[in-house]
């Protein structure tokens, strides 16, 4: 087994643009394989003949088919990760607007991202090693939440029984925006950012100035 990095190396990014992953032409054709017919479902053949080149081609540029799926994975906790350590560095005092940073930078990730970030729920079928180091990676975003809803508890500003339990409770919810959202539908990146804001407000238990601040629409 190929020895894999288990840190980040993607630069900062602006959170609140979201930009989007590039990715080479095979991975794109396996995103896509993958996103239709699962991972066990798709062949190396298939992503070779969707991409246009040979089997022996792809795994010139692959060790195999597990590894064109970490490389995918990798691609989009590396991504996210690098949009939540940006909305945390933006200069604001408050814990609760340091907060709502983080979960408008996952939400907006979750929108923009779609098939890539629904692939999480492949991570059953990489290799114990593999699996490891990213959710290793994975730990660390939901730490950085987990940091900031300590922080408004702390403040007083969040009153909830268990941080640990609210912030995967939260990101639960997060994820799943890339089972519905469409971005040809009515709501916008914006409007779904906005409404998951006011969630997180609800679900961390934020005080009645915090939600109101949220209703208004208060940006850091």
């Amino acid at each position: 087994m190929t020895s894999v990095d288990a840190t980040f190396a993607t630069p900062p990014l602006d959170w609140r643009e979201s930009p989007s992953i590039e990715l080479s032409p095979i991975l794109t054709c396996a995103l896509d394989a993958f996103y239709e017919n699962g991972f066990h479902g798709t062949s190396v053949r298939d992503i070779a003949s969707r991409v246009g080149v040979t089997v022996p081609a792809l795994y010139y540029h692959h060790e195999n088919k597990e590894m064109i799926l970490f490389t995918l994975l990798d691609s989009s906790i590396g991504q996210l990760h690098s949009m939540c350590e940006s909305a945390l560095v933006e200069p604001v005092d408050e814990p609760e607007l340091v907060f709502f940073n983080l979960i408008e930078s996952i939400t907006r990730y979750m929108s923009k991202s779609g098939k890539i970030s629904y692939l999480d729920s492949e991570i059953r079928s990489l290799s114990p090693e593999l699996r490891k180091v990213y959710v290793s990676k994975r730990d660390v975003v939901e730490a950085m939440v987990l940091a900031q809803v300590e922080a408004g508890f702390k403040a007083k500003v969040f009153e909830l029984t268990s941080p640990r339990d609210t912030t995967r409770a939260l990101l639960g919810m997060v994820q799943a925006i890339t089972t519905w959202y469409n971005p040809d539908g009515d709501l916008t990146i914006d409007d779904v950012a906005a409404m998951y804001r006011d969630i997180a407000a609800h679900t961390v238990g934020a005080t009645p100035d915090v939600l109101a601040s949220v209703k208004k629409g208060k940006r850091s």
